[in-house]
C-alpha cells in the first residue's frame, strides 16, 4: 500500500527532484530536446515521487528512459490504462517503476511518477521529444522551454484525475529546490545572423565560414524564474527547403514509419495589401482573477489586465470603417459590451474605449466555453465575416472541449489567439487557432503584446493567398502520400509545412526531385520551386516521421474525454507504432533487475511549482509627458523597458493613438500639440484657415510627426496612418502635397509629402 504522507511545502525537508538538464539540438526549422530529471531519495524511507511539468503543445514525446545504479532501462509506450495497471502491480511488488503521460485536460502538461525510489537512490529520467519552431513577424525561430505550470481554473468534476488537479505545493522562487541548466547547438544551411534570449547566457560560439552552426548556454545559477527563451535568427529565412528521411528499415516499408518522409518547408515573402473595410471583430476578453498576475517574474513587470487592456484599445482604435465589432469579458461568467455588434463609428469607439479603461480582473475562474457559444449562436452579418480574437492566460481545464467547439464552428470565422504571462496553456491557444485557420502568440515579457496584436489584426484584415497546393516532380517509381491535412489559404508572414511519405522504391543513385508551390494572390498565379536529393543523410532519432506521426495524431487526438469513438484505436496505433505520446499512451518502465524488492511502505512526495502570485505590479510612471488634461481623461500609460528617449516616444504614440477618432483624423487642440511638443497657439496660428478646416490641418501634423519621429513604432501607428490617409484623400492631391510642405517647415521636418498619396 501506498502511503500518503502529506506535501513537501518547507525547506527542511529533502526533495526528490535535485536538477534538470536540457539539451537543444536545433536543425533548420526543427528542434530535438533532451531534457534529464535527476532525483535522489535522502530521506529514510522509500519514496514515490510526483512532479508536474510543462512543454509545448506541439511537442512530440518519443522517449522516456531511466539510469538506475549504472543500468539504462527504456521504457515502452503503451495504452495508458495498461501501463497505469503495469505500474501499480510493480509498486505492489516492490519493484521499482516510472510513469510519464500527458495530462487528460491538456496536452501540453505532463506528470511524472517515480515508484520506490529506495533510501540513497539515485535516477536519472531522460525523456526525449521534437518540435517545430515557430517564426517571429522578425523572421526569427523561437524555441521555449517553459519553466512555469501555473495552477488552472477547475471548471467542473469532470476532470477529477487530471494531474492539474493536484497538490502540489507552490513556492516562491527562492524556495525553489531545483536548479535548471540548458545546451544548445543550433545548425542551419541558411546561415546563423545571431541568437538572442530573454535569459542570461554565455558567450555565444559560431562555427564554419558562413556560421551554419551555432552552440550556446544558460548562464551559471538559472532557476525556474521565468520561460527559457530562444530567439534564433537565420540569413536566408525565405528559401524554401525540402527535408528527406529514410524510414526504419524494421518496419513494413508502406507503414508510416517504415515508407520515407519527407518536410517541405515553404515561407513566401508575401507583400502586404491594402486593408478591408469590411468583417465582424470580436473581441473575447480574460478578466478573471488570475489576470491580476505579472506577465513575468521579473521585477516592474506589467500586470496581465493593464497590457491587456493597452492593446485592445489600440486594436479598437486601428479597425476601419465601415466594419463591425464587440467586446466580451469573461471569468465564472461573461458579459457584452453590446447585445449585439455594432457599425465602427465616432461615438461606439467612445463608448468601447471608456469601458475597456474601466475593466477589472474580478470575474473570478477562467470559463471561456460559455461567451464562446454565445458569440457562435449570434446571426452572422452579411458581407462581413466572423473574425474572433481571444486574450487569456490560458488557466482553464477543459481544454479540449473548447478546442472542439471552435472546431465545430471553424466554418463560420477564423480565431485569432494569444496566451498572455507564463505557465499560459500552449495546448489551448495554438489549436483554437490551428483548428479555425487563424494564428496564434503568446506575450510573456519584453515582447510587446500590441506588436503581436497588430500583426493579427493585420492579418485579419489583409487579403490572403488562396487555391495553396503542391505538385510533385518524381522518377516514376516514387508517389506522394500527402500526411498533413490541406491547407488552402495562407497568410503574409505564415510558413507553410507540409509532411508527406514517399511510397514506392526510393533511387539507388544520387537523384533529385522537385516540388512546386503554387497559390493565387490578387488574381494573380505564383509559384515556388524546390530541387532536393533523395539520398537523404541518416537520422538516428527520425526526426521527420516523429513530426508528422504528431501532426497525423494531432488532426485525430481531441483529448481523454473528447476524442471519437471511432478516432481512439487508431490514435493508439499510431501512437504505438511511432513512439509518440498520445492521450491515450503512456510510457512505462519497471527494473525488475534488483537484489530484492523495495520495502514499503511508501512517502507520497509531491515535487513543488514555482507561484506567479506576489509580483511585484509596476509602479505609477511619474514623468510621463503628458499634459494634465490627459491624466483626467483616464488615458492609459504603458509600462516600458525601453531607453528613455525609446520609452518616451512610445508613450506619446500611444497617445496619439488615444486621441484618434474612428474616421481616421486628429482634432487641433491642446492635448494634441503636448504630444507633438510645439505649442497649442503656435499649432493655431500656423493653421492655413483659407485652405483647409482645423482638424485636416492637425491631421497632415500629427503624421509628418508620426513618420519624422516613429519610424522604430512603425508597427503601433501604420494602420492608423492608413486611415488618416484615406480621411484626407477627399481633398485634392496637389492640396494635400502643398499642406505637407507647410507642415514640413512649421514642424522642421524632411518627410517626403509622398506619404499622403495612396
Amino acid at each position: 500500500m501506498v502511503q500518503s504522507c502529506g506535501l513537501l511545502t518547507g525547506k527542511n525537508n529533502p526533495v526528490a527532484l535535485k536538477s534538470i538538464a536540457v539539451t537543444l539540438s536545433t536543425n533548420d526549422f526543427v528542434a530535438g530536446v533532451s531534457a534529464t530529471l535527476n532525483y535522489e531519495n535522502e530521506e529514510k524511507v522509500p519514496l514515490e515521487a510526483f512532479f508536474v511539468f510543462p512543454m509545448d503543445e506541439d511537442s512530440a514525446v518519443y522517449s522516456f528512459e531511466a539510469l538506475v545504479d549504472g543500468k539504462k532501462i527504456v521504457a515502452e509506450l503503451q495504452d495508458k490504462n495498461k501501463a497505469h495497471c503495469m505500474y501499480e502491480d510493480a509498486l505492489s511488488q516492490g519493484y521499482r517503476a516510472y510513469l510519464l503521460e500527458e495530462d487528460k485536460c491538456s496536452r501540453d502538461v505532463f506528470r511524472c511518477n517515480v515508484g520506490n525510489l529506495d533510501t540513497g537512490s539515485k535516477v536519472a529520467l531522460t525523456l526525449k521529444y521534437v518540435q517545430e519552431l515557430p517564426l517571429e513577424a522578425d523572421g526569427a525561430l523561437r524555441y521555449v522551454l517553459p519553466a512555469i505550470l501555473n495552477p488552472r481554473y477547475r471548471l467542473s468534476d469532470r476532470c477529477v484525475d487530471t494531474c492539474l488537479d493536484m497538490k502540489t505545493p507552490i513556492v516562491p522562487l527562492e524556495d525553489l529546490p531545483y536548479t535548471l541548466s540548458m545546451v544548445a547547438t543550433i545548425s542551419s544551411h541558411h546561415g546563423i545572423e545571431r541568437v538572442q534570449s530573454n535569459c542570461s547566457l554565455s558567450s555565444t560560439e559560431y562555427f564554419g565560414d558562413d556560421r551554419t552552426s551555432a552552440q550556446v548556454s544558460l548562464a551559471d545559477g538559472h532557476k525556474f524564474d521565468r520561460d527559457v527563451e530562444l530567439l534564433i535568427y537565420y540569413s536566408k529565412v525565405h528559401s524554401p527547403s525540402v527535408s528527406v528521411e529514410m524510414g526504419m528499415p524494421e518496419m513494413e516499408p508502406d507503414s508510416l514509419m517504415g515508407a520515407p518522409s519527407a518536410m517541405v518547408s515553404f515561407y513566401p515573402n508575401i507583400p502586404d495589401t491594402e486593408i478591408l473595410t469590411c468583417g465582424e471583430f470580436v473581441f473575447l476578453m480574460d478578466c478573471s482573477n488570475s489576470m491580476k498576475n505579472p506577465m513575468n517574474n521579473q521585477d516592474r513587470s506589467q500586470l496581465r489586465i493593464d497590457a491587456a487592456k493597452e492593446t485592445l484599445i489600440l486594436l479598437l482604435k486601428s479597425l476601419p470603417l465601415g466594419c463591425y465589432f464587440n467586446i466580451y469579458t469573461f471569468g465564472s461568467s461573461y458579459e457584452t459590451f453590446f447585445p449585439d455588434s455594432v457599425k465602427y463609428t465616432q461615438e461606439s469607439l467612445e463608448v468601447a474605449v471608456e469601458r475597456v479603461k474601466l475593466m477589472l480582473a474580478d470575474h473570478g475562474g477562467t470559463e471561456i466555453l460559455t461567451p464562446l457559444r454565445s458569440i457562435y449562436k449570434k446571426r452572422p452579418i452579411p458581407g462581413h465575416p466572423l473574425q474572433l480574437f481571444v486574450f487569456t492566460d490560458g488557466e482553464i481545464f477543459e481544454t479540449f472541449t473548447v478546442i472542439k467547439e471552435v472546431k465545430f464552428n471553424s466554418k463560420k470565422h477564423r480565431c485569432f489567439s494569444f496566451g498572455i504571462g507564463q505557465g499560459v496553456s500552449t495546448s489551448l491557444i495554438k489549436s483554437i487557432a490551428r483548428v479555425s485557420g487563424g494564428t496564434s502568440e503568446f506575450i510573456t515579457g519584453k515582447d510587446r503584446l500590441q506588436t503581436k496584436a497588430l500583426k493579427s489584426l493585420k492579418r485579419s484584415l489583409q487579403s490572403v493567398v488562396e487555391d495553396v497546393s503542391l505538385s510533385w516532380d518524381l522518377p516514376p517509381e516514387l508517389s506522394v502520400n500527402r500526411i498533413s491535412p490541406k491547407q488552402t489559404v495562407l497568410f503574409s508572414g505564415q510558413r507553410l509545412i507540409i509532411y508527406v511519405q514517399l511510397m514506392g522504391t526510393m533511387p539507388s543513385t544520387e537523384t533529385s526531385g522537385v516540388v512546386c508551390l503554387k497559390y493565387t494572390f490578387h488574381g494573380k498565379n505564383f509559384e515556388e520551386k524546390v530541387t532536393f536529393s533523395l539520398q537523404p543523410k541518416p537520422d538516428a532519432n527520425f526526426t521527420i516521421h516523429r513530426l508528422a506521426a504528431k501532426c497525423l495524431i494531432q488532426t485525430k487526438d481531441f483529448g481523454f474525454k473528447e476524442t471519437p469513438a471511432v478516432n481512439v484505436h487508431e490514435v493508439k496505433t499510431i501512437s504505438i507504432e511511432s513512439g509518440v505520446m498520445s492521450s491515450f499512451t503512456a510510457f512505462i518502465a519497471i527494473n525488475q533487475d534488483l537484489n530484492k524488492p523495495v520495502q514499503g511502505p511508501l512517502l507520497h512526495r509531491d515535487i513543488p511549482r514555482l507561484t506567479l502570485l506576489g509580483g511585484s505590479p509596476t509602479p505609477a510612471l511619474n514623468s510621463v509627458h503628458l499634459s494634465g488634461s490627459l491624466r483626467k481623461m483616464g488615458y492609459l500609460i504603458p509600462s516600458l523597458s525601453l531607453s528613455s528617449s525609446q520609452g518616451f516616444k512610445e508613450r506619446d504614440i500611444l497617445q496619439l493613438v488615444n486621441l484618434q477618432n474612428a474616421n481616421g483624423s486628429w482634432d487641433m487642440n491642446e492635448d494634441l500639440s503636448t504630444v507633438l511638443g510645439i505649442r497649442f497657439e503656435d499649432m493655431q496660428a500656423s493653421h492655413p484657415t483659407e485652405v483647409v478646416e482645423p482638424s485636416v490641418w492637425a491631421t497632415i501634423l500629427t503624421v509628418l510627426w508620426l513618420y519624422a519621429n516613429g519610424r522604430d513604432f512603425y508597427w503601433v501607428w501604420d494602420l492608423l496612418e492608413r486611415k488618416a490617409v484615406a480621411w484626407l484623400q477627399h481633398h485634392p492631391a496637389s492640396t494635400l502635397l502643398e499642406l505637407a510642405r507647410m507642415g514640413n517647415k512649421f514642424l522642421k521636418t524632411s518627410v517626403n509629402p509622398a506619404v499622403f498619396t495612396m
